[in-house]
């Protein structure tokens, strides 16, 4: 894979540092900012592989830098881990909602916060599956990583884009929160099963387009989770 490199914007000069060396240790380069101004020079400069991003900075909170990035066609694909003290279930589905791809509370161990990164890094970097699937005029070509509606383009972010990948492989079967942890997020990673919800919401957002709305296609199975079928519910 080469060497990653991992922005972690963090105002405390402390946590700044246990990271860079725990990072260092990962054999992952490692930038550093104290404040979403110099955070986003950072992207700008360097355009990082994954941001660790702190949710209470000065001059601003890490929420409106995320706000930022996701809104910008170069940076939005980033993807973005929050760190933050905030364990509220709204806080937490707050960022999520905004377009992090995960979150971890404070204080957290160094090697779970690793694992994740490397979790992530592989689920945003492209995989093996490359086939060009179609359903209902909904198209997803896996070798460019892009999803159509006809000729138009659909825009989402990396994790809606390899549930919908997960879901179009394995179409009519209902799978539980837990299993599509397992299949999109990767076993033995430490991601709550609410998460899987925020992002089967966005995924339904991106599919709600203006002149088709495949959002039906996910559906939800009560008492057992979700499934994609082209059939009624």
């Amino acid at each position: 894979m080469g060497e990653r490199t991992v922005l972690v914007v963090d105002d405390e000069f402390a946590i700044r540092d246990m990271l860079r060396m725990a990072l260092e240790i990962a054999e992952f380069r490692c930038l550093e900012a104290p404040n979403i101004q110099e955070a986003y020079a950072a992207v700008v400069d360097h355009r990082p592989d994954i941001i660790l991003l702190d949710w209470m900075l000065p001059g601003g909170s890490g929420l409106e830098l995320l706000r930022r990035l996701k809104r910008d066609d170069t940076f939005r694909e980033i993807p973005v881990i929050m760190l933050t003290a905030k364990t509220a279930e709204d806080n937490v589905i707050q960022g999520l909602d905004v377009g992090a791809d995960d979150y971890i509370t404070k204080p957290f161990a160094p090697r779970e916060l690793i694992a994740r990164i490397k979790a992530l890094l592989r689920r945003t970097v492209g995989g093996e599956e490359n086939a060009r699937m179609e359903v209902n005029g909904l198209i997803l070509d896996g070798e460019s990583r892009r999803v159509f509606v006809g000729d138009d383009s659909v825009d989402m972010g990396p994790t809606e884009f390899k549930l919908l990948q997960f879901f179009m492989s394995h179409p009519e079967r209902a799978y539980t929160r837990g299993q599509l942890l397992d299949q999109v997020w990767g076993a033995n990673v430490y991601v709550e099963e609410r998460t899987v919800d925020v992002h089967i919401r966005r995924l339904r957002k991106a599919l709600q387009g203006a002149d088709a709305d495949h959002s039906n296609l996910i559906q939800t199975v009560r008492g057992t989770g979700y499934r994609f079928s082209s059939r009624g519910i």
